[in-house]
Parts: C-alpha cells; structure tokens; sequence
C-alpha cells in the first residue's frame, strides 16, 4: 500500500527567537527521502514535529488522512524513529531491551513478541550479539539496535536523524544497506548533512537551510541539471580570495596541499578553469550558494 506524507506551510519559533521551520511544505511518497541540509538548519525540529514529539506554531502534516498535529495517538501506531540521541541501558542485552521495547510498544503475547524480537534482531544482523550489554555495542551496533527498535510494530512510517555521523566506513556501509532494504515499502525519511548518505540511497530528497525549504526532486536529477555548469581549478591558497571575489565559488577542498575550488557558472570562467562532471555535494553547496547560505 502507497502512502503519503504531505506537509504544509509549517513554522515553529522556539521560546528564545529562534524560527527553526519558516513555512515548510513538502511531499513525501513511500520510499527513502532524504532531508538534506547543514547543522541548525531545521531538519530536527522537522523530524520531531512529524514525529508527534512537538507541535508547529501553523501549518499541517498529514499522513494516509491521518492529521499528524491532532491524532498523535493514530500516527503513533504507524511511526518508528531513530532520533540523533538514542539512549539505551548499557548493562541490558539487545534482546531484553528490545523485549522491553515491544512490551511498550503494545505487543504483550510473549510467544509473538519472541517471535518479532528474533526476526528484528537477525533482520539488523545482531542475532550473534544479542545477549552482549548493549554499553558494548560499536557505534554502528547501536545504530542498527536503534533500527529494530524503530521497526517494533511493523511502522509505514520510519524517521531516522543523522544516523551515520561517527560511523566508520564499513558501518556505514551495513547501516546503508539496512536502510536500503527497510525502505522499500515504506516511508522512510533520512534525516543527514552528509550529502553522500542522500546520494547512496535516497529516491527523492529536499535541501533545508535556515528553517526553509531551498530545493525538492530526484537527486540524479538535479545532479543532471547541474551539467555544463561546474568548474574546477587547483589554486593556491593566497589566490582564493581574488577567487571569491570574481566568481560563485561553492566550494573548495585542499588535495594534497593544494586547494581545489568548484565554482557555478553558466558558460567556462576561463583562467584555467575545466569543466566537472557535477555531484550532489555540487548540487548542495551550489544550492546553498545561491540562497546565500554559505561562505565558500
């Protein structure tokens, strides 16, 4: 069954004058989607809204006819989430945990609960450690504990905050492939500033900056309408101010001790500049640029 997630017009201003949502709408269909923007953008004052955990000044969010702000209760049946500080008891096993979990989640036959608690454990690759104290858990483990936890009661709707940050590759890699595979047939929303998260796995996505939406579409996509338009030159790097001031320059990176700048420009910028088959960090940071959200 095909769901969608639409949300419309949302703001929120916190307490002390910070407008974290400036008027957010998006619509997101069954699949991964990636919300894709830099820290302090608003991406988790989004993911907690939708996720019932505070409400918006104005605005809705409505999931399969469900009002996400006013049938809290209705959207908790449908909803998993893996927020950015996911806390556990370090003396517990994954599987007692997990247990506790599926108790609160409203699953009390102990037979079905075993039964779920087994498949969630070998579906996220932790049967072999499910009795180790999840304190012992690598970062990565407890990511993909957070996970099981998420898909307790079989949720149409999973959010997940930042969760690849301080993984390292091989983690992220499994993390990946398990998002991969859980976002198939259900909503899953991937909250990250790191672009290639988005990249790897996302069918459609959205750049936030600032509380705003900046950007929405299929990743591949706008990585194609970026052709033709990016260049690149390696410099050196008391040239980069006289860079700056001459072209959009969206980003730069020292490679070897030199500094590669990427710049946006419609037709060759000349001066040694050559032409670079555009990413999505293209895509982000020129996005940014644009919106004039970001100093290179």
């Amino acid at each position: 069954m095909s769901l969608t997630l639409r949300i419309d017009g949302l703001s929120k201003t916190y307490p002390n004058g910070v407008q974290a949502l400036k008027g957010v709408s998006l619509e997101i269909p069954t699949g991964m989607f990636g919300l894709l923007g830099p820290n302090g953008a608003g991406k988790s004052t989004l993911m907690r809204t939708i996720a019932t955990l505070q409400e918006p000044d104005s605005g809705s969010i409505t999931l399969d006819g469900i009002d996400v702000v006013r049938q809290k209760d209705e959207v908790r049946k449908l909803l998993g989430y893996l927020p950015q500080e996911f806390g556990v008891y370090p003396k517990m096993s994954a599987e007692a945990m997990l247990d506790h979990f599926a108790v609160l989640k409203g699953i009390h036959d102990r037979k079905r609960r075993r039964e779920i608690v087994e498949a969630l454990l070998h579906q996220t690759n932790l049967w072999e450690v499910r009795k180790q104290n999840l304190g012992g858990y690598s970062g990565g483990m407890r990511q993909r504990f957070g996970i099981a936890q998420a898909l307790l009661g079989d949720p149409r709707l999973v959010i997940v905050d930042e969760p690849t940050a301080g993984l390292d590759p091989g983690e992220r890699n499994r993390f990946h492939n398990l998002l991969a595979e859980i976002g198939e047939n259900i909503i899953v929303i991937l909250s990250t500033h790191i672009v290639e998260d988005v990249a790897d796995l996302c069918s459609r996505m959205a750049i936030i900056s600032h509380g705003r939406v900046l950007l929405t579409g299929d990743p591949l996509r706008t990585i194609h309408d970026m052709r033709g338009k990016i260049w690149k030159k390696t410099i050196a790097k008391s040239e980069l101010e006289a860079c700056q001031e001459r072209l959009a320059v969206i980003s730069t990176r020292l490679v070897s001790g030199r500094t590669v700048v990427h710049v946006l420009a419609e037709s060759e910028p000349g001066d040694g500049f050559e032409p670079v088959d555009p990413d999505l960090e293209d895509v982000y940071f020129s996005t940014l640029s644009r919106a004039g959200e970001i100093a290179a």
